[in-house]
């Protein structure tokens, strides 16, 4: 007999490690983690291999602060991972996120390494804004990571568990 339930996406929501301010004539795209960044991307990465957290694909701005915080999941995780790098993530508004997920729904377990606000938007848009205030009642902090399950057939998802930098 087969199962006739939906199938959910696992989807994995990572805004990117704390940040520098940018240098004189630097621009905001080539901003860098800074020393707690780099600190929180790793930690963050080997709680999720210790907790067997492996997407199918990461799609990731291409921002230098998102690469550097999608980085330490190659080592940690897998060397083998899927990770696809969308300029939209960087400027694009929480429907470009949207239009991803729909785009890759055929995945089991899909992360992306986003942006604030786009991030803390998309979480409101798919558990609703009382459950995401409950879940991060300061907002959505650097280097957090929500895990969220969507199913195949709907527009909503369910909040399974989230990751916080340790302070």
């Amino acid at each position: 007999m087969q199962d006739s339930a939906p199938k959910a996406l696992r989807l994995y929501l990572l805004r990117h490690a704390r940040s520098g301010w940018a240098l004189p004539g630097q621009r905001d795209f080539d901003r860098s983690l800074d020393e707690v960044g780099y600190i929180d991307a790793e930690r963050l990465a080997q709680t999720a291999a210790d907790q067997g957290i492996r997407p199918d694909r990461i799609l990731c701005s291409t921002a230098v602060r998102c690469r550097e915080t999608a980085e330490p999941f190659f080592r940690t995780v897998s060397e083998e991972l899927d990770i696809r790098y969308i300029d939209a993530l960087y400027s694009g508004p929480t429907s470009i996120y949207l239009d991803l997920i729909d785009a890759h729904r055929h995945v089991n377990a899909l992360m992306l390494v986003g942006h604030n606000p786009m991030i803390e938007q998309l979480l409101c848009n798919l558990v609703g804004d009382e459950a995401a205030r409950e879940a991060l009642p300061d907002g959505y902090p650097p280097a957090g990571l929500a895990i969220l399950d969507l199913p195949s057939d709907a527009t909503s998802a369910r909040l399974v568990s989230l990751l916080l930098p340790t302070p």
